[in-house]
């Protein structure tokens, strides 16, 4: 059987190194133990492809950042006029550097789109001293890039064809409807949680599990700062990630959620707040099978209406003029 560690450390009694397995075998006797979940064979290799893929996106973060870096030493500042260094136009705009183009009013004429809008803020952007070095740098990191890229796409390929044989491909699509979650996200929730909730007793376990629940330290009655507590750190990463993704929205629950939070406590732990509602929700969605349904944007004001309308009072009254509420007729 396989124990978590964490669960048989708080076991009672003595696990000295001389009598820590025959207290094991003993309490494993008397059903003090609870074994591990150990997945299937299909989602172990679904979460082994899903992971690598993560890691992987991860060292392309890091080989678009060293591409910056070599422009930014030589003085090329592309990033302060296009919001995505490797898009189309800075695509372009690289290789011409690499074919020993450094004309500014040249190299700012291969922007397309709405990038078209910003040509003279290319070209004193691309005015710069790119040297051999450079061009060498600049030709191995694009070079990783697109060997990176490849390797994704491989394995977003061979992701889909395990989603298909476990079965989850409809559960995939139901969790890509909640804000800041997509496919990818769904993907690792799916690999990680599985489909049989089960195992968990309740949401909250579930969450816990992950790492999201909120961390509890009290004492004497008094509750004190406490951190998270350590959980599965992919699916972790994963719902931070969607939860500050999640904050953009405007018109869906999980936006005003962290932003309500996000002004009081921070974006930090309004990230993680809106990570432990994502993996609530998407626990009671595989559940019971459920579509997504959203409570809206204005959920928060709803509830405490009058006493939004009070504080709003207090304060336009506090800039002097006197406020008289008057209820709108049906």
């Amino acid at each position: 059987m396989v124990v978590n560690g964490q669960h048989i450390k708080f076991v009672p009694g003595r696990k000295t190194d001389v009598n820590d397995a025959q207290w094991i075998a003993e309490s494993l006797q008397h059903g003090l133990l609870k074994a591990s979940f150990i997945p299937s064979a299909v989602q172990r290799d679904l979460r082994d492809l899903v992971r690598y893929r993560a890691q992987l996106i991860q060292e392309r973060t890091r080989e678009v950042n060293r591409v910056q870096k070599v422009l930014e030493d030589a003085n090329i500042k592309l990033a302060s006029a296009a919001s995505n260094v490797l898009g189309v136009s800075g695509r372009e705009i690289l290789e011409q550097f690499l074919a020993g183009q450094e004309d500014p009013v040249q190299l700012a004429q291969l922007a397309r789109g709405r990038m078209r809008e910003k040509i003279a803020e290319l070209e004193r952007a691309l005015t710069g001293h790119v040297r051999s070095v450079h061009r060498t740098l600049l030709k191995l990191h694009l070079e990783h890039i697109d060997e990176l890229n490849s390797k994704v796409n491989t394995l977003g390929n061979e992701i889909e064809q395990l989603v298909h044989a476990f079965e989850a491909a409809d559960a995939v699509r139901r969790l890509d409807a909640i804000p800041g979650v997509n496919m990818m996200t769904a993907q690792v929730i799916i690999s990680e949680l599985g489909l049989d909730m089960s195992r968990f007793p309740t949401a909250a376990h579930a969450a816990s599990w992950s790492g999201v629940a909120p961390g509890k330290n009290e004492s004497a009655g008094q509750n004190r700062s406490a951190r998270t507590r350590q959980g599965n750190k992919h699916l972790k990463t994963a719902l931070v990630l969607a939860a500050h993704a999640a904050g953009k929205w405007t018109d869906h629950y999980l936006g005003a959620q962290y932003r309500r939070l996000a002004a009081r406590q921070g974006k930090q732990r309004a990230a993680i707040a809106v990570a432990h509602s994502i993996l609530i929700i998407a626990y009671h969605m595989l559940q019971h099978g459920t579509e997504y349904a959203d409570l809206g944007a204005d959920y928060f004001d709803k509830r405490n209406s009058l006493q939004l309308q009070r504080a709003l009072v207090r304060r336009l009254e506090s800039l002097g003029p006197t406020v008289t509420v008057e209820p709108v007729s049906a």
